[in-house]
């Protein structure tokens, strides 16, 4: 009976301590801080509600003057990161040779990470450390949205998605750093889910319309409100994972090319990746044809490869690298192809707890400030297609300088290139309406094919193009066949130098072209000849 007592006991005492063990491993669970503040949210976070930094905030009007939301892919002046890094060392390195880094940083920490800068060979002259708290380095969610309010810079301030206070008060204190104008949109939003081209269209995934109580005609009012934004294209998220932020999927290349992720058909969300990429391959972009859609390969599953996460500045792409090198040099090559003239580099992070993550990478933790003095080529009505022809084609163009300073008016060209021949210029005259300039394309035929860009300088030195590509990737269109009875040159009128194209046609039988067939006879012989000498004396077709 004692025995049986104590073994019982034994039993109680063994379950007894079996649950303290797991209760203070839950516990542990619990209280281990999280010192890498997850890109998702922690369990405190969890359950503490967004607001707004100040419980004062109200939500200011919007601008008075039409905004316009400016694109990675548009000269940026600098960039921002965060200390403690999110990012490694030697990228900071890397920034500081290509443009000026805004580095946040309490005040108590600045010494030290001048420091480390330093010491790593970073180019002082090229590091501002703006002194302000904050929670975390995803930079890229809560830091500023730069706009342009008519000619003046400004900053619009959303509500940040997470329950970091420090972090939602950045725009703010980036408002005051450069002493512009703060616009407060009361939209609960965050910057990994938000892509613009800098010409009012812009995607996001339907977090955005979740997290703003299903009321997407609201969402919509206000991105056209604050921002400009009057095409936004709201789409499922394929990645299908806690973050549901655009950049770990697709990026915005230039106004008319998007990069997104393909999955192999393995993958569970393949179909997804492929319905969104059917989306934007079908959508016209802003120049009124659809999207140019680059693919880069992933490998699914969970290894890593956050290609997309990339990052433009200026004519550089920094684009992190995966685990898988057969991969890595894919994404590179994609990159390559869709922005010839531009310097693509991969970067490697494989510092501990801050490597590169599907869903949190170098765009989520580096964010761009738009060149406040820019130069802004605006040319919307773009030639593409089949063009009718004329005696010329005209090219009208907005030219913005922000800088405040004069254009160049003999600088306001149009690069054009008539089949594959040498590039010529058009210079670009002021048609009267605000900022706006029209050049002319000359010297084309019938069935031409044609290239062109818009080029523009002030006298700031501001210089900028559209493509901004040039001719490595320039506008291109075709020039109809209408044919004018006679017009054997294709310039739009019947004259002598018709007689002398219909000559040399002859004299090449490969060459078909329906004006030469002056005698309308079905056939394009020397009795052509005749007829057309006949006309140009008389003015008669007999």
């Amino acid at each position: 009976m004692k025995r049986n007592k104590t073994i019982t006991a034994l039993l109680v005492l063994a379950s007894m301590m079996s649950a303290m063990g797991s209760m203070n491993a839950q516990a542990q669970k619990r209280e281990a801080p999280d010192w890498r503040k997850l890109h998702y949210l922690s369990e405190e976070e969890m359950n503490t509600p967004v607001r707004r930094h100040s419980l004062n905030f109200t939500e200011s009007p919007a601008p008075t003057e039409a905004p316009r939301f400016v694109a990675e892919f548009e000269p940026m002046q600098g960039v921002t990161i965060r200390y403690p890094l999110g990012i490694p060392l030697a990228l900071v390195k890397t920034l500081a040779d290509n443009c000026q880094v805004y580095c946040i940083v309490q005040q108590s920490q600045q010494s030290t990470a001048r420091s480390r800068f330093s010491n790593a060979g970073v180019n002082m002259d090229r590091v501002t450390f703006v002194n302000a708290n904050s929670d975390s380095y995803w930079v890229r969610d809560y830091g500023p949205w730069y706009i342009f309010a008519g000619k003046t810079p400004a900053i619009v301030d959303n509500v940040y998605n997470r329950p970091r206070y420090n972090d939602d008060a950045i725009p703010s204190a980036f408002a005051t750093f450069w002493g512009i104008p703060l616009y407060s949109m009361n939209l609960v939003h965050t910057g990994g889910n938000m892509m613009e081209d800098g010409r009012g269209h812009a995607v996001s995934d339907n977090l955005v319309v979740r997290e703003n109580g299903n009321d997407e005609a609201d969402v919509r009012k206000k991105m056209l409100d604050y921002l400009g934004i009057d095409n936004y294209h709201i789409t499922i998220d394929p990645q299908n994972d806690y973050i549901a932020h655009v950049d770990c999927w697709g990026k915005y290349l230039a106004p008319d090319k998007i990069l997104i992720a393909k999955l192999p058909k393995t993958d569970s969300r393949y179909e997804n990746y492929e319905s969104v990429a059917n989306y934007f391959a079908t959508t016209n972009c802003c120049w009124g044809y659809p999207y140019k859609v680059y693919r880069v390969e992933e490998p699914g599953g969970s290894v890593v490869a956050p290609y997309t996460n990339s990052l433009i500045l200026n004519k550089h792409v920094y684009v992190p690298m995966g685990s898988n090198s057969t991969y890595n040099e894919r994404a590179l090559e994609v990159y390559r192809e869709a922005m010839p003239g531009y310097e693509v580099t991969g970067v490697y992070n494989t510092s501990g707890s801050i490597q590169w993550l599907n869903t949190d990478a170098l765009h989520c933790r580096t964010r761009g400030v738009m060149d406040f003095g820019m130069l802004y080529v605006d040319h919307r009505n773009v030639l593409f297609g089949t063009q009718e022809c004329g005696d010329s084609i005209a090219v009208t163009s907005k030219f913005i300088a922000y800088s405040g300073k004069p254009l160049k008016e003999d600088s306001l060209l149009v690069y054009y290139s008539i089949d594959n021949g040498p590039y010529q210029t058009a210079h670009m005259r002021a048609t009267g309406e605000p900022d706006e300039y029209v050049g002319y394309i000359k010297g084309y035929h019938q069935a031409s094919e044609v290239d062109y860009y818009v080029f523009g300088a002030d006298e700031s030195g501001h210089r900028y193009q559209q493509p901004v590509f040039g001719e490595l990737d320039p506008h291109h269109f075709t020039v109809n066949i209408t044919f004018i009875r006679g017009d054997v040159n294709g310039d739009g009128d019947v004259n002598i130098s018709d007689v002398t194209a219909l000559i040399d046609l002859l004299l090449d039988s490969t060459i078909n072209n329906p004006a030469a067939d002056c005698n309308q006879d079905g056939d394009i012989s020397i009795s052509d000849v005749t007829v057309l000498i006949d006309y140009v004396l008389s003015g008669t077709w007999n």
